[in-house]
């Protein structure tokens, strides 16, 4: 589950975010779960409420969640709740090394709720979460 600003890859800053767009992110991630024999879909929006529904319908969807939700990392008390109620294995990535950058960054109200969390790998983080999520299942 990509949140708000990842539909826009490609257009924020190289340095921190890499030069992929979504759709070749989702690619190379589609990639990564072929290796690992695991299926994945793929979901984005840049609407907190809509992401909200989308955890809520999680429980018929999927049997884990790898979760980028972008600024709402760091403040969105909603989708923790949300994410708490799916219930399901969760892992947290983010492209860009979020412990490095500003102060309000470091915070993550999702991370209590994670297997693991997987930042500033660019996209071998995706790959890393899937192969956590595949441990979490064997």
């Amino acid at each position: 589950m990509h949140g708000v600003n990842l539909d826009v890859l490609g257009r924020r800053p190289a340095a921190h975010y890499g030069t992929l767009t979504l759709d070749q992110l989702e690619m190379r991630i589609g990639e990564f779960a072929r290796e690992l024999g695991v299926e994945v879909r793929f979901f984005q929006t840049n609407h907190e409420g809509e992401f909200v529904e989308h955890l809520h319908r999680l429980d018929d969807l999927a049997d884990g969640v790898v979760i980028n939700p972008g600024a709402w990392t760091h403040y969105s008390w909603a989708i923790h709740d949300a994410l708490e109620l799916a219930g399901l294995p969760t892992v947290e990535v983010h492209l860009s090394d979020v412990g490095a950058r500003e102060e309000w960054r470091r915070n993550s109200v999702v991370a209590d709720l994670c297997l693991a969390t997987f930042s500033g790998q660019g996209p071998d983080g995706y790959r890393e979460a899937l192969a956590r999520l595949k441990e979490e299942f064997s």
